[in-house]
């Protein structure tokens, strides 16, 4: 059981058009009707790199990198020399199977690696046989073009809160013809991305933390009623982060609602809010600008994507596509020129945020960039607390973080830098986790992430006939708290410039690494690799790069046609010794298409495994099982959460558990509850068309979209 669309489920007409990367004064819903599809972009900016994804996905949330050369120039070797020899091996070997008893750890008992997770210890009590995610063989999802969220048979999908909702006490009902930047300081911002839940001294409640990543203006805002500046002073209110205290629909079932309670807690972080910086970099020239000639203190977070809960009951949110705020109408300064390319800075600017703040101006402000791209840390049960941002930890377009604590106490945080041809990281911090309960210890931990080194990844082949995707990696050392591993570079300009740092020592370029998220079960960690539409062009394929291009569909069920590049990613998995230099990799997923000769799904027949496409961000629920959000899904079918088996029997066998509205994007996800609540943000949903003809109106409270957060559970 699904929620009820207002919309003919089936219709397909209303695709993106790429074809696939309370008291309101609005007026009601729309009866269930045919929708045409609508020429909303030029058509030059159909298909293309921009695969299955809207045009204005690409636009407005990392400023159309895939239409811009790729920022890493540095000629070191790319994942996809590596993987592809590996893929090269099984194909002389003739595809034999990775064994899931080749994964073994010696450093930690499963049940010590899961007690050093905030989240996953949490998950395991309370726990309902029979309905458990983690367990229930549940039927998988077809592929479908729907406008609503779609699960297996015996489970319900529920809104929790949706863009607009009241957060904050007092704050106003949403009214779009109404808004304002204050409103939207108060309200539930736009496109929800990660979704933490932390518990609280109720059992019946908890606190809900949401990024908001990006706006989407054309899906906001009805044509002509408000002026550029003021949806851009709309939208910037409309970023950064909310927590709201949530609590049990009823005692029995697995939904959950917004408390009535909202003055304790609930908070709204937007891009105006003041942060602290932390680190090694803190008070650096760098970060000093005419508001701020401290470098100390920074005004919001934005295009925050991923992020992670950590062990002492805190949230970490990356801050990604940072780039595409910052423009100018003079001249980028020479000393800035090269730093800005690496990160793909440039004077246009495509939201035209210079035009309203100076600080977004280039020329005015050089430096104001290089105050995004942080690790930012906020404290849900400390609403008066300001946010953090954590320089050690690198300046890159970060997917989110990780943490785990190693055996000897050390925190160790994994990180992806997301974009076409960059790199894979790792923290290690100086000081030791405190296990114990007291206020000392809690805020001894909040300091972990602010000194220790920084590393980035290497990965090699084997070269042996073993029949496995496979090979060891390295973990270069880029700086200390105190000093720096890379010749040229003072600490601060590794943590400022990590790009260009990273760079220097050789690491191994991947396909977009994003989410990277430590197993509390096994302690291994996996990675989401998206995708790489240059594969195949940009990096050309030779003997050993057999997946220069993909298989890919245009319509649910439709024909497979090759398409050039990697447009279905993979995950890697890594047993690493968390502390150490050195770590084993393997491919867990070649995505895509079962019929397709190039996937690979750990082993398992491929004729028994859901499509899969473009996997985005990771999350695992208390046995183990790694479940699996897309974004881009360039098979014919709107994107989805999916369930893998990591060991056993099944270790391989992909299950969709659930699809997303039409042009949305899925995220989140989150297991909770004893593995009876799969937590999803749906991104973007409509997105494609616009505010007046949308093409797609979940959660079926307007006639237009409403990014939010569901539960979906088994009733």
């Amino acid at each position: 059981m699904s929620t009820t669309p207002l919309h003919d489920p089936q219709n397909t007409a209303a695709t993106s058009c790429c074809g696939a990367h309370d008291g309101h004064d609005a007026a009601p819903a729309e009866p269930a009707r045919k929708r045409r599809t609508l020429p909303l972009w030029p058509a030059e900016r159909r298909g293309g790199p921009h695969g299955s994804r809207s045009w204005a996905t690409c636009f407005y949330r990392c400023g159309n990198a895939c239409d811009k050369p790729e920022p890493n120039t540095s000629g070191n070797e790319h994942v996809r020399s590596v993987i592809d020899t590996a893929l090269a091996r099984r194909a002389v070997l003739g595809g034999a199977a990775v064994g899931a008893g080749a994964l073994v750890l010696g450093h930690a008992s499963p049940a010590a690696a899961a007690d050093n997770f905030w989240n996953a210890g949490a998950a395991t009590r309370g726990a309902v046989r029979g309905k458990m995610v983690s367990t229930d063989a549940f039927r998988p999802v077809a592929p479908n073009k729907r406008d609503e969220v779609t699960v297996p048979p015996g489970y319900h999908s529920g809104l929790v809160i949706a863009w607009g909702d009241p957060v904050v006490a007092g704050a106003p009902a949403f009214n779009v013809l109404r808004q304002t930047p204050e409103t939207a300081a108060q309200q539930f911002g736009y496109n929800c991305d990660y979704v933490g839940v932390l518990n609280t001294t109720q059992p019946t409640k908890a606190l809900l933390v949401v990024n908001h990543e990006y706006t989407n203006e054309e899906l906001m805002f009805p044509a002509g009623l408000y002026t550029d500046e003021e949806q851009r002073r709309i939208a910037l209110m409309s970023h950064g982060m909310s927590v709201v205290q949530i609590q049990r629909a009823n005692a029995t079932a697995g939904g959950w609602i917004v408390s009535n309670d909202r003055a304790r807690y609930n908070r709204r972080i937007t891009g105006e809010t003041p942060f602290t910086v932390d680190g090694p970099v803190a008070g650096h020239d760098m970060l000093k600008t005419s508001a701020d000639p401290t470098g100390t203190r920074v005004l919001g977070t934005l295009n925050n994507c991923a992020g992670g809960t950590t062990p002492w009951g805190t949230v970490l949110s990356g801050e990604e596509n940072f780039n595409q705020y910052f423009g100018t109408e003079g001249e980028i300064p020479a000393s800035h020129a090269a730093a800005y390319a690496r990160y793909g800075i440039t004077a246009e600017g495509s939201r035209g945020w210079h035009q309203t703040w100076d600080r977004f101006d280039l020329a005015k402000e050089p430096n104001e960039p290089n105050r995004f791209g942080w690790v930012v840390e906020v404290d849900p049960y400390s609403p008066g607390e300001a946010p953090v941002k954590h320089t050690m930890l690198g300046r890159f377009k970060h997917e989110g973080a990780n943490v785990l604590v190693a055996r000897n106490g050390r925190v160790i945080a994994y990180m992806g830098d997301d974009e076409r041809g960059d790199y894979l990281y790792k923290f290690i911090s100086e000081g030791r986790f405190d296990p114990g309960t007291s206020a000392a210890a809690r805020a001894h931990n909040k300091t972990l992430l602010s000194k220790g080194s920084l590393f980035v990844a290497k990965l090699t082949g084997d070269g042996s006939a073993d029949g496995q995707f496979d090979g060891t990696g390295q973990w270069i050392p880029l700086t200390s708290n105190t000093r720096s591993f890379v010749p040229g570079f003072s600490v601060a300009e590794v943590l400022v410039h990590t790009r260009l740092a990273a760079d220097a020592v050789q690491p191994t370029r991947m396909d977009r690494p994003e989410d990277v998220e430590p197993n509390p079960v096994s302690g291994k960690i996996y990675v989401a690799l998206t995708n790489n539409s240059n594969r195949g062009t940009s990096y050309p394929t030779d003997e050993a790069n057999p997946v220069g291009s993909s298989m890919v569909r245009d319509t649910p069920g439709g024909p497979l046609r090759s398409a050039a590049g990697n447009r279905n990613g993979y995950v890697l998995e890594i047993d690493d010794q968390h502390t150490g230099a050195t770590f084993v990799w393997r491919l867990l997923l070649v995505c895509g298409d079962p019929a397709a000769p190039e996937t690979y799904f750990a082993g398992f027949p491929k004729n028994r495994v859901s499509p899969i496409s473009c996997p985005d961000n990771l999350a695992f629920d208390s046995q183990g099982n790694l479940w699996v959000s897309t974004d881009g899904n360039v098979l014919g079918s709107n994107d989805g959460i999916f369930r893998v088996p990591v060991a056993g029997p099944n270790r391989g066998k992909v299950e969709q558990f659930l699809t997303v509205p039409i042009g949305a994007e899925a995220c989140g996800p989150l297991i909770t509850h004893g593995d009876r609540t799969v937590w999803l943000a749906v991104q973007h949903p409509g997105e494609g068309g616009t505010f007046a003809q949308p093409l797609g109106t979940w959660p079926h409270t307007h006639r237009f979209p409403r990014p939010g957060v569901a539960v979906n559970y088994k009733f």
